[in-house]
């Protein structure tokens, strides 16, 4: 393997970078480390408001392609991946950093979530990554890697992540039978859940410095992680070191997933 394997690692990979919002999103965290390591970039971003923040990291990263990008409207979902077939031809690793709830929904408890904003976290944060799926693996030739973003909340009751928990869930579940159904064609998917990290999406959530401080104070390495720690797991998961390796979740959290 390592005589086949190019350097850096990605030299001529394609990947697909989704949810980036600002310079502190872990899709920017994984839109640097893959650049780092040769990879080309397709940038998204969600709305006008997003754009001002995140064209600027394109252009510093040298995106050939920087699109708009909403989940919910199948037009530009479609037209993000014709643009990747009209200008690459393929594709090798796609990243969803995708996840939203109503705030009234999010931040109350699962018991008075709503029926219509259980139903839009679900879509948006979950299955709006089979949809992108369905879409990459045409493009994945020569096999390729999958990413979704989840959180300990998924397996274990994290206080007032809420609805959150259960949506992350299916998305772990999806991650697994997506590896299944797609392992045929060489491509793997993965779960990466890191610890808390200073982002906009995670602002939304109740007490959530208490969140931050907690993992901090329980982690064996005393510390907590930063988007590039999520970014180089995600590198290294796309690179021919880890071929074998697919319908994992992987916790980039500095160990406290171990901690009673």
């Amino acid at each position: 393997m390592s005589e086949q394997t190019p350097r850096p690692v990605l030299q001529g990979a394609r990947a697909l970078v989704t949810g980036m919002a600002n310079e502190h999103s872990i899709a920017y965290g994984c839109a640097r480390a893959f650049a780092e390591l040769g990879a080309e970039l397709a940038i998204t971003y969600a709305d006008d408001k997003t754009r001002g923040y995140v064209e600027p990291l394109a252009q510093a990263l040298k995106a050939p392609i920087f699109m708009p990008l909403d989940v919910t409207r199948p037009e530009q979902l479609d037209a993000v991946f014709e643009a990747i077939e009209r200008q690459w031809g393929g594709l090798d690793i796609l990243v969803h950093s995708i996840a939203w709830a109503p705030k009234a929904d999010l931040q109350g408890g699962l018991l008075d979530s709503s029926a219509a904003g259980f139903g839009l976290a679900m879509d948006i944060s979950c299955h709006s990554f089979v949809r992108m799926a369905r879409l990459a693996a045409p493009l994945m030739n020569n096999g390729g890697s999958l990413f979704a973003m989840s959180y300990y909340g998924a397996n274990k009751v994290v206080p007032n992540y809420n609805l959150m928990g259960p949506v992350k869930a299916a998305l772990e579940a999806c991650c697994r039978y997506l590896a299944y159904e797609l392992g045929p064609k060489g491509i793997r998917v993965h779960a990466i859940s890191p610890g808390p990290l200073k982002t906009r999406a995670a602002s939304g959530l109740k007490d959530f410095d208490l969140m931050l401080n907690e993992a901090a104070r329980r982690a064996p390495l005393g510390e907590l992680v930063d988007i590039m720690d999520v970014g180089f797991t995600c590198a290294y998961l796309a690179t021919p070191y880890a071929r074998r390796l697919s319908g994992e979740t992987l916790y980039v959290d500095g160990g406290v997933n171990i901690m009673a």
